[in-house]
């Protein structure tokens, strides 16, 4: 069943257009509720953007209608939202954000009673019972404090006092993590110098956070921090910097993560699971010690469905979502900046060596707004390139041509023996693109 309204990770847009605003928002609600049917609790927790609080109310409004009682969170990170579907006991979680996008965007996500994201054919289904209006009634509802509880949960992954002595930089994006992430740092004894803490409804991700890694990196060269630590607008991302001031994207944590957990004999099912856009150098430094990669579609929540469907417990993206899901049901970036501190703390090494782990591939991509994303085996020239590129790099690299689930973008990414090649693969999909569709 096609959905028209969800994405890759719900439904997101410019706030105030046709689909993100508080009428849709409210049917939105109303359509969750029957699809769950029945009553139960219904937690809502939204990010910093001006648009968050009334969009919440919204859906609440919405879910109300439909017989569930909505109990309203504030603002908080997604993955507390996600845990607390199951410490509230309630029958779904909500969460409005628009994630990395700029403050113009927001969005609605939902989770299991399980705090799992919904299948593709669960959100199709709620879609499928959109009603055309909602009763302009006021909702009644309850609100909860859930971040006590999920800072105490994160911060015991960790010993009392396990970072005393160390200096971190943390960039919290002027986000839902503002009020978290530094406080469990502070309380297991770390100096934070933070980056991004002063939300004012308009500056989330504006110039920071893990989409602009270029002031963390400056900052801990500035301050000689250990480490930095960088989070999403929602946090349920996690990139970080070394104490060089160098950045480690997504599968640099997943490799020193699993390479380390595969050494202990703890890593589950001995698989890493990842999307098709990771890096094949992450393949090649896990195999090394007997251990496999698993792969699936872009999306977090298909990394989720594969570690279920595997038995693995640990997996992500490249962009930073980590999934440690004994710990969380979805990507926590602060849960994935501790463990990769428990990693430093166990070896003894800095961030600069562990990075060694990962002999990345070179690669190269690029992402084109275009006007209209028409199917990709409909075009003339473009199928016919990467069937060519694909057959010049046989088993030595790899292509991908997607569009984005969020935006108008078509995203290209080329990995290769060299750079040179990588450049020249690059260069002959963006002609055939541009041939094809018309980009702005």
């Amino acid at each position: 069943m096609k959905r028209q309204y969800f994405g890759t990770d719900g439904v997101r847009g410019p706030y105030g257009g046709p689909v993100i605003n508080e009428s849709f928002a409210a049917r939105l609600g109303a359509a969750a509720g029957r699809w769950i049917g029945g009553s139960g609790r219904v937690v809502i927790g939204r990010d910093t953007r001006a648009s968050g609080e009334s969009l919440a109310a919204a859906v609440a409004r919405g879910l109300a209608s439909a017989g569930l009682t909505p109990v309203l969170l504030g603002a908080a990170p997604t993955p507390a939202v996600a845990r607390a579907v199951r410490t509230q006991g309630a029958v779904l979680g909500v969460v409005i954000t628009a994630s990395h996008n700029p403050a113009c965007d927001n969005g609605i996500k939902f989770f299991s009673r399980t705090g799992v994201k919904l299948t593709d054919e669960d959100e199709a289904a709620i879609e499928q019972a959109l009603p055309s209006e909602v009763p302009a009634s006021a909702a009644v509802f309850s609100t909860a404090d859930v971040l006590a509880d999920y800072m105490a949960a994160t911060g015991a992954i960790l010993p009392a006092h396990a970072l005393r002595g160390w200096k971190i930089v943390l960039d919290t994006a002027n986000g839902a993590t503002c009020a978290t992430s530094p406080a469990v740092l502070r309380a297991l004894g770390a100096e934070v110098i933070g980056l991004g803490d002063s939300p004012d409804g308009k500056n989330i991700n504006a110039g920071v956070g893990s989409e602009h890694p270029g002031p963390l990196a400056q900052r801990v060269r500035e301050v000689g921090a250990r480490l930095g630590i960088a989070h999403d607008g929602d946090g349920d991302r996690c990139i970080l910097c070394d104490e060089r001031g160098e950045v480690l994207d997504g599968d640099e944590i997943l490799t020193i993560l699993a390479t380390h957990a595969h050494r202990q004999g703890k890593l589950a099912a001995q698989t890493l699971v990842v999307t098709v856009q990771s890096n094949l150098g992450v393949d090649a430094a896990l195999g090394a010690l007997g251990g496999r990669v698993a792969r699936t579609d872009v999306g977090d929540r298909y990394v989720i469905e594969r570690m279920f469907a595997t038995g693995a417990t640990l997996g992500g993206e490249s962009s930073g979502h980590i999934i440690c899901s004994e710990i969380s049901p979805t990507g926590d970036g602060l849960v994935a900046a501790l463990k990769t501190i428990e990693v430093m703390l166990a070896t003894g090494r800095p961030l600069s060596e562990l990075r060694r782990a990962l002999a990345k591939f070179p690669q190269r991509s690029l992402a084109l707004k275009v006007r209209e994303k028409r199917p990709l085996e409909t075009l003339p020239t473009l199928p016919r390139a990467i069937e060519a590129l694909e057959r010049e790099l046989g088993s030595q690299g790899r292509v991908l041509v997607r569009y984005s689930g969020t935006e108008a973008k078509l995203r290209l990414l080329v990995e290769g023996p060299t750079d040179a090649a990588v450049q020249a693969g690059l260069a002959q999909l963006e002609a055939a693109t541009r041939s094809d569709l018309e980009v702005l």
